[in-house]
């Protein structure tokens, strides 16, 4: 009886109007993410307050937090899609088995992250950090968030389960938990409280930690399942298959992203500083963009799976559409009033000034990064892998950072036009692609 259910509910996919399913589960994800995101202004607001070494700290760390990101996310898309064909061929049973494989995945890759991590942590800070209490302090919170990062790898696996079967609002609620959780220990472990004692920049990093770890109670109260007995290996392959090209999207994120910290340290710390800013507040003004893209991972691939692809092309053409109306908030707000942006974390004259000339240009690449950022998740839907770690490939690291890097040599103000740049290049490549696929669908239609 309750796999009859899901498997109508999930059937909600192949029948209703796209716009309507989008406008369904769209939103209970973006508030969640538009609640993380605060939760990372909140965090870097009041260690900004502690200390502009602890600021910078954090920008320096923010990598890892990426490849947690992509490790724990990206498993959970691969489990996410096996799970949504599985319903929509019937096969609820199988979904169940691949989400028990699911946790231990995520067990293992948790330990075997938490053992680099300590490891190589002080050589890790050293190429984007200079001066000695900036990396005293990245080592500390680094070392935390990352031995400390269980909760996330097991609530990005049980997070996947609920929307699999279309279910958005328990990971809203947990996700909103785990950040209110974090905001309120935020500024109690950093400053101190009564008999509570400062901590610091060691206090930001249990606090984010015990917010991973509420999502992940909530969400497992009801995504768990059993380990399966037998082909444990089976469904790993299928999990990873589906998902490896998200892991990889992500994992590239972060390689540019310390590409760029080792760059920008050869002017200034503070030019790794206006990095991190940036990329705390664009997580801020992405959120229906990136929101879209978790949401329209099942729909597509339910879709795919039934031979439907006028409406994986609506989904497509729907998330792409509003996100762009959407986008070109985010984009006034970085090319208009930059400066007050950036005051509402650092009042450092360095900090403003290298900011206030690289937020606008950074600003004009966020109406085509809507269109180069969709194009991979849908290549990763339908299970075209190589085609979307190619795409991500060329915009992360064929584009942007040799083009960051050539930019750099004629002084630090030029290397910021490498991302509208990188972003052209990645829109055109793209469309062609999917364009050719488009085609391939209306040949064997007809």
């Amino acid at each position: 009886m309750k796999h009859d259910t899901l498997t109508r509910e999930n059937d909600f996919f192949g029948k209703e109007k796209i716009s309507r399913i989008l406008l369904q589960i769209a939103p209970p994800v973006m508030l969640a993410q538009l609640i993380q995101a605060l939760y990372n202004i909140v965090d870097s607001f009041f260690v900004g307050r502690y200390s502009a070494n602890a600021l910078t700290a954090l920008s320096v760390i923010y990598p890892l937090q990426l490849i947690i990101v992509a490790l724990a996310v990206g498993t959970g898309v691969g489990l996410n899609t096996y799970m949504a064909r599985k319903y929509a061929q019937q096969a609820p049973e199988a979904a169940d088995a691949a989400a028990g494989t699911g946790v231990v995945l995520a067990l293992g890759t948790w330990a075997v992250f938490a053992v680099l991590s300590t490891l190589f942590m002080g050589p890790y800070v050293r190429t984007s950090a200079t001066s000695p209490e900036a990396i005293a302090d990245a080592i500390v919170y680094g070392r935390i968030v990352c031995v400390g990062s269980l909760g996330a790898f097991l609530e990005g696996c049980w997070t996947k389960v609920h929307q699999a079967q279309g279910n958005m609002r328990l990971p809203m609620v947990a996700q909103i938990i785990g950040a209110l959780t974090n905001i309120v220990l935020d500024p109690l472990l950093i400053f101190g409280l009564g008999p509570v004692p400062s901590l610091g920049v060691a206090g930001a990093a249990l606090a984010t930690v015990a917010g991973q770890i509420a999502a992940a109670v909530i969400t497992g109260l009801r995504g768990y399942r059993r380990p399966p007995h037998r082909r444990m290996a089976h469904y790993a392959r299928q999990i990873y298959k589906l998902g490896y090209p998200s892991i990889l999207m992500q994992a590239l994120y972060t390689v540019y992203i310390v590409g760029l910290n080792m760059i920008l340290a050869g002017f200034t710390d503070a030019a790794v500083t206006v990095l991190g800013l940036y990329y705390k507040l664009q997580t801020f003004f992405f959120i229906p963009l990136l929101g879209l893209q978790t949401c329209i991972v099942p729909v597509i691939s339910y879709n795919y799976a039934r031979a439907a692809y006028r409406r994986c092309r609506d989904t497509v053409r729907c998330s792409v559409v509003f996100s762009l109306a959407v986008m070109a908030v985010g984009a006034a707000a970085f090319i208009l009033i930059p400066g007050t942006l950036i005051r509402v974390f650092s009042q450092d004259a360095e900090v403003l000034s290298i900011g206030c000339h690289a937020f606008p240009i950074i600003g004009a690449s966020f109406l085509p990064a809507v269109v180069s950022l969709m194009m991979p998740v849908f290549f990763q839907a339908i299970g075209y892998g190589r085609t979307s770690l190619s795409l991500s490939l060329l915009r992360q690291i064929v584009c942007l950072l040799p083009l960051f890097y050539l930019l750099a040599r004629f002084g630090l103000g030029y290397t910021w036009f490498a991302f509208p740049l990188a972003e052209l290049i990645s829109v055109g490549t793209g469309l062609v692609l999917y364009l050719r696929v488009v085609k391939q669908w209306q040949a064997t239609v007809s």
